[in-house]
């Protein structure tokens, strides 16, 4: 099991329900990072622990499997594939999975991968483990620079039935960065103007990210983690390994780098000072309010009122920073789902526009939104559901970058 060394003290459950309308929408600084890209001085500097996005939803082909995903390190151009394509050996990515309600997660799945030491096209070996089956291991899938990317490539564990997924993705979030920044500054000088969500410029488009995805029977996690009230959590934390104290110790342990349930919430309403400090803390830091007092008023300055307020923290502040999905809501449609009922915060699937309903909320159920309203590429109809890596143009085509 990876052990993260975790350094910070108590954070605020109610960073999490106000994130989840203020994520994306109600930045205090200029900058905003998406959902989760680069969202903290210390993942910033540290891409190979960056998270950008957390999903987890039931496969729209077969419910009795839920799909959870974590994609890591964004905006990874086309031309550098072959470089940037790769995963860290020296992180530990770890999913906690939340089966009882509260804010402590019960179970851990964590993946790590080995060295890409022979040649460039060869796979790294991703190695999954968890509290609940034997590690099993599985090969990732290469990217390359050609004209068409690699099909992906999928490996199933005979033993517990979980498939998995490694590689290089298109980055299935879509939002407009400067769009956002310019609204927030508007409304913060107390002259909205909404017109600045015009642009309809997805900053996403054209780049890729590296993505880790488990298609897992429910059936099976039921026999080994049984489901209170058919709502499972999930967490995404990232980690680097560093040697123990004393050096001459053989042991590693893990330092926690970033973490993310719900979307955008340390970019969006963690005070810039304090976003290190959220990433190495834990939902049950955020159930102890610590945060509280920066997120209301955030959300006060922009205008939300308290009935929206408390919409916000009912989803994602009493029980920690942690996104929820209701095993019993069928989820259908193609590209991982489209019907309504299934849509995020009950999950969070590749296509649903959380910066939009984050928006309505924050803006007091009117509708408000940033204009990019699907992603720039399909997703794909089967498991991992994720859009296909962006390749390099050749001269004349369009790169799709929307800056």
């Amino acid at each position: 099991m990876l052990r993260f060394r975790n350094r910070s003290k108590k954070l605020s459950a109610w960073i999490t329900l106000f994130s989840l309308i203020f994520a994306t929408c109600f930045l205090p600084t200029p900058k905003i990072g998406a959902a989760d890209h680069g969202d903290a001085p210390a993942s910033s500097n540290d891409r190979s622990c960056d998270i950008a996005d957390v999903y987890l939803f039931l496969d729209p082909n077969d419910n009795s499997k839920v799909i959870v995903g974590m994609t890591v390190q964004g905006f990874i151009v086309p031309a550098e594939a072959a470089n940037f394509g790769i995963f860290d050996p020296n992180v530990g990515y770890l999913f906690d999975l939340e089966t009882t309600g509260d804010a402590v997660p019960d179970q851990q799945i964590e993946v790590t991968f080995s060295e890409k030491a022979t040649s460039a096209t060869t796979p790294q070996t991703a190695y999954v483990g968890s509290s609940f089956f034997p590690t099993f291991s599985a090969p990732t899938t290469v990217a390359n620079l050609n004209p068409t990317g690699p099909d992906p490539v999928v490996t199933t564990d005979p033993a517990t039935g979980i498939s998995v997924f490694a590689g290089l993705v298109d980055d299935p979030f879509f939002f407009d960065i400067p769009g956002f920044n310019r609204f927030v500054a508007s409304v913060l000088a107390s002259s909205p103007n909404a017109a600045a969500l015009n642009r309809g410029r997805d900053s996403f488009a054209g780049y890729n990210t590296l993505a880790i995805a488990l298609s897992i029977p429910i059936s099976y996690l039921q026999s080994k983690v049984p489901v209170v009230g058919n709502s499972l959590g999930v967490v995404g934390r990232t980690g680097r390994r560093i040697p123990t104290v004393p050096p001459a110790a053989p042991r590693l342990g893990y330092t926690q780098v970033d973490r993310m349930g719900i979307p955008a919430v340390n970019v969006a309403l963690i005070p810039f000072a304090r976003k290190n400090e959220y990433n190495r803390a834990l939902p049950i830091n955020d159930a102890n309010g610590q945060f509280a007092g920066d997120i209301v008023s955030l959300l006060r300055r922009l205008g939300t009122n308290d009935t929206n307020i408390g919409v916000l923290a009912s989803v994602a502040v009493a029980k920690g920073d942690i996104l929820r999905l209701n095993l019993g809501q069928p989820n259908t449609g193609s590209g991982g789902g489209t019907n309504a009922a299934a849509a995020f915060p009950n999950g969070r699937r590749l296509g649903d526009d959380v910066v939009d309903t984050i928006l309505f909320f924050i803006a007091n159920q009117n509708k408000l939104g940033d204009n990019v309203n699907s992603n720039d590429v399909p997703f794909r109809n089967q498991f991992p559901f994720f859009g296909a890596a962006q390749q390099p143009r050749d001269s004349g085509i369009d790169d799709n970058t929307r800056n």
